[in-house]
């Protein structure tokens, strides 16, 4: 309690809109504290429901501005540096993540901050440290270098929760292959840590005075190899065992490469993450424990609460909000494919939207029905429905509707459709037709409309990967074939099809 000001006392949070910072901040908010972060974006933290608690401020701060983070440091009893900068500096992130630690180091002596709070790597110390681990020790050491303000270091190996960039890249490959040719890091050792535990541990050291100016290993229970966890993934997926054959080739470079390929996760952010995979990751004492007692989670219940987080789309944060990462921003279903095309429609929404509604039936789909009909007989011969279930009505669709081998999910007359496939794929697909006006920003000119429609494809597996990249090249005459029917179809007159 601030006694000046007899109010929670204010703890400062940087990290705000990453995986971890992005969960610590709704649980400092019941653990009874203020909360002040600070964030390169104010609009991106907006995206957090807790954000917009009474209890919260926001600032926007440049890391490297040790006057700006003076001021906004002041008033706070403890501040949180959860950031780094391995997606957005490249190759040189290790140099800009000491560059900013030290900053805000000097920052918080000169604000009068009790205490810092880190979370960095768990790995053995030695010559053959990855760069990625060493860079942590190193804005550990930065963190460290004002003597004024103790720093509580807490060093954790893989973090196991609903979209973490750990258990998104031991998902991803398990679940796209059931035959792995992996680098020798696989047999390699670690001590995964659930995130709830993480965040206990986060929270509770504020009251626990002892942990103030030390180094503490955290880890779950279970000591495994991450052959061991990609089989305990299987099984909380509902896979079968997966073949995992390790080969000494494979080398750091090579594993990344595979990493960006399997996976969402860019090649950039991956590099590091293997080179990282080869030292051992174990704790060396349990003083965490001893300190601030809780029931850790074991490996296979950590991995089993984030699979049931993602089966419920309960995904609080994902790794790749900390950052600009190529995939799917929404995540929690894996990175999903997206082909966008537009067209402008000399005609009224009303008129584009019944000529969308024509498509697949007798009608057919306006353009390549060879295609399509090519598609449909390939579906029947997989055991699917192929293009005979046809249609109910010949121009109107509602939602419920067997559309060929499509489902009609989404209604909204005169401005959406949505299509769902029902067809056999490796992955989801889904069709949309969005429909605007002119008339729709207040123009004058009412005839004008733009019909935008867009394709969307959630692999699943190797398999999911190689039939998106398979058709793409068919796009072309499939979808933009059928923009221009569906305008030629909207700009024909009434009495001309009479």
């Amino acid at each position: 309690m601030d006694t000046h000001t007899n109010q929670p006392d204010l703890i400062c949070l940087t990290g705000a809109t990453g995986y971890v910072g992005g969960r610590l901040g709704a649980h400092l908010l019941n653990a009874g504290y203020r909360v002040r972060c600070l964030v390169r974006s104010a609009v991106k933290l907006q995206a957090r429901a807790w954000a917009n608690d009474d209890r919260v401020q926001c600032r926007e701060i440049d890391l490297l501005d040790v006057a700006g983070l003076t001021e906004h440091l002041r008033g706070c009893r403890a501040a949180y540096y959860l950031v780094h900068s391995m997606e957005s500096a490249g190759s040189d992130y290790a140099g800009q993540d000491i560059a900013m630690a030290r900053a805000f180091a000097q920052a918080a002596e000169r604000a009068g901050v009790e205490r810092i709070i880190y979370l960095g790597g768990l790995g053995e110390m030695g010559e053959d440290l990855s760069e990625h681990l060493a860079s942590r020790r190193e804005v550990e050491l930065a963190l460290a270098s004002r003597a004024s303000v103790p720093v509580t270091v807490f060093r954790a190996a893989m973090v196991i929760g609903s979209g973490s960039a750990s258990f998104e890249i031991l998902r991803y490959l398990v679940e796209r292959l059931p035959v792995m040719v992996t680098p020798k890091w696989v047999t390699t050792q670690s001590q995964p840590i659930g995130i709830r535990n993480v965040l206990y541990y986060l929270v509770r050291c504020l009251e626990t005075p002892e942990t103030a100016g030390k180094t503490l290993d955290i880890g779950g229970p279970d000591v495994l190899t991450y052959r061991e966890l990609m089989q305990i993934m299987a099984k909380s997926l509902g896979l079968r065992r997966r073949w995992i054959i390790p080969v000494p080739v494979l080398t750091p470079r090579l594993s990344s490469m595979w990493i960006h390929l399997v996976t969402p996760v860019s090649y950039r952010m991956a590099r590091p993450l293997a080179e990282g995979l080869r030292n051992r990751v174990v704790c060396r004492d349990d003083r965490a424990v001893e300190l601030m007692p809780q029931r850790l989670m074991t490996a296979r219940e950590a991995i089993n609460a984030a699979a049931g987080k993602i089966a419920r789309d309960e995904v609080e944060t994902a790794w790749s909000d900390s950052g600009a990462v190529p995939g799917d921003p929404s995540w929690a279903g894996g990175k999903v494919f997206v082909d966008e095309r537009r067209v402008s429609v000399n005609a009224s929404a009303e008129r584009v939207f019944k000529a969308v509604c024509l498509v697949g039936g007798g009608h057919g789909y306006y353009a390549a029905d060879g295609l399509w009909r090519l598609r449909g007989a390939m579906d029947k011969l997989l055991g699917g429905p192929g293009l005979r279930r046809g249609r109910r009505q010949r121009e109107r669709l509602a939602v419920g509707d067997a559309l060929d081998f499509w489902r009609v999910s989404g209604v909204q007359a005169p401005r959406r459709l949505l299509l769902v496939a029902e067809m056999k794929l490796p992955g989801k697909a889904t069709l949309e037709f969005n429909i605007t006006s002119s008339n729709d920003d207040g123009a004058e000119d009412a005839g004008v409309t733009t019909l935008t429609q867009t394709a969307r494809f959630r692999p699943v597996g190797l398999l999911g990967l190689i039939y998106w990249y398979a058709v793409l090249p068919l796009h072309h005459f499939v979808f933009s074939g059928m923009l221009g029917g569906i305008r030629a179809e909207a700009q024909t007159p009434e009495e001309s099809k009479a």
